[in-house]
């Protein structure tokens, strides 16, 4: 954590620059882009930290609209200069040398690049940065000319926030009540009701690691929480329920991962999920040489979605998936039609357990290995699973029965498998061929289900 006399010192070569820059008051919106160019070609420390503190400040201060004209002009004047570049590459195709090499190198960088690694300088740059990427994301949508000022800044994060920079840390009932703060603000997918529950899911039974940055003492970055328990859980409630009895952590054979949460928006598509499951499973093989199993309870978040949508589950997939308990379904819902018959149950699904178990179990395996988008899985959770070399291990229908289980998965939850020996094998299998390793007691219903899911006889 970076010292109070350190940051005294960094505000003080700040306030010194703008002293030396003549500056008072705040810059008019007019003048952010003439703070950016000074910024760019200021050769000394103090009025450079005291520039790009001056426009992170002004950032901050600006209305969503004029976020939107600052991304713009980092597009349009803070962009490549394409007459250098060609000039630049003439050269190198001439020359061949490694100074022409060079050369061309640093005329393909964008000056924003430039720009964004000098505003790091300021106090908390790094920080600001990370908040400016979120605005950004939160204007791509309707604004995809802004997406190479993102894809720079996000290049930019990729190398700052490698894994050689991170630290893995155990986050415990002792650590800062800041951060346990920001756990319970940042968890978004079992929500963390109370001081209460958060200091059971801390408990010697249950574990908590996160990345951080030094740059961001006090945010994790991503943390997973875990349970040590006896057996593959299938169910989410014993696992989070306040009032569950605490086992000896020495006694369990089981890592049940059920939570894993990206804290920073800004960080979004900047990938270091994979390392932290991995890194904590070595961590807990070692604690406790019992566990041999390492598993996730993972929630399928836009399985109810795709399930109305007729594009991926047609009508006849949907007949080919339930099968035989058809008839039953649109019995209970009073139409013939299964899809509408089935869309009626699934909006008090557990009155209908025992109807929709089974068809539920079929229909959730059949959107994780079949239903692709560009060939990826459509499911956000699963891709980031496999691709990381998890293998399918089990569907367990009604694992979540919370409104939120209920209204996006139906209640169905995955347990997705690590198993050590064979993380690479199933990742590259998945990153080449986007081949889902199944588990054994998957692999004859996978076979089915991919021959229905194509088949319409």
């Amino acid at each position: 954590m970076r010292s109070i006399w350190l940051e005294k010192v960094i505000d003080s070569v700040a306030d010194r620059g703008r002293e030396l820059l003549g500056m008072r008051g705040d810059p008019a919106p007019s003048d952010l882009e003439n703070l950016c160019n000074a910024l760019l070609t200021q050769k000394g420390e103090a009025s450079g930290t005291a520039l790009a503190r001056e426009i992170l400040r002004h950032y901050q201060q600006l209305s969503t609209a004029r976020k939107l004209e600052f991304f713009s002009l980092l597009d349009s004047r803070f962009g490549p200069d394409k007459d250098a570049i060609f000039k630049a590459a003439n050269a190198f195709r001439e020359l061949g040398s490694a100074q022409a090499w060079l050369s061309l190198s640093e005329t393909m960088e964008p000056q924003r690049l430039r720009l964004f690694r000098r505003l790091n300088t300021a106090p908390d740059g790094t920080r600001a940065l990370v908040g400016m990427r979120a605005d950004l994301l939160s204007l791509l949508g309707q604004n995809p000319s802004l997406e190479a000022v993102d894809a720079d800044l996000k290049r930019l994060f990729t190398f700052w926030f490698n894994r050689g920079f991170l630290e893995l840390r155990r986050i415990d009932w002792r650590t800062s009540a800041t951060v346990l703060e920001k756990l319970i603000t940042y968890e978004s997918v079992h929500e963390i009701q109370s001081w209460g529950d958060l200091r059971r899911r801390l408990e010697a039974d249950r574990r908590c690691f996160a990345f951080f940055h030094p740059a961001l003492a006090d945010d994790p970055l991503i943390f997973v929480e875990a349970a040590l328990v006896r057996g593959m859980a299938a169910a989410i409630d014993p696992l989070i329920d306040e009032d569950a009895p605490v086992l000896n952590p020495h006694d369990a054979d089981s890592v049940i991962f059920y939570s894993i949460n990206n804290c920073l928006t800004g960080l979004r598509g900047v990938s270091f999920g994979n390392f932290l499951i991995k890194q904590v499973a070595m961590e807990l093989q070692r604690e406790f040489p019992a566990v041999r199993l390492f598993s996730t309870l993972s929630p399928m978040p836009g399985f109810q979605r795709a399930l109305r949508d007729r594009k991926i589950f047609t009508d006849w997939r949907l007949q080919a998936m339930v099968g035989s308990g058809a008839p039953a379904i649109c019995a209970a819902a009073g139409t013939k039609d299964l899809a509408s018959a089935l869309m009626l149950l699934l909006q008090e699904p557990l009155r209908h357990e025992d109807l929709l178990t089974a068809p539920l179990t079929r229909l959730g395996l059949a959107y994780l290995v079949c239903a692709r988008r560009k060939g990826k899985p459509l499911d956000p959770v699963a891709h980031f699973h496999l691709s990381n070399g998890a293998q399918l291990e089990r569907i367990n229908p009604f694992a979540n029965r919370s409104p939120r289980g209920l209204r996006q998965s139906a209640g169905v939850m995955v347990n997705f498998r690590y198993i050590a020996q064979d993380f690479e094998a199933n990742h590259e299998a998945f990153a080449r061929h986007k081949k889902i390793q199944l588990g054994r007691a998957l692999q004859k219903d996978g076979r089915s289900v991919r021959e229905a899911w194509t088949s319409r006889s």
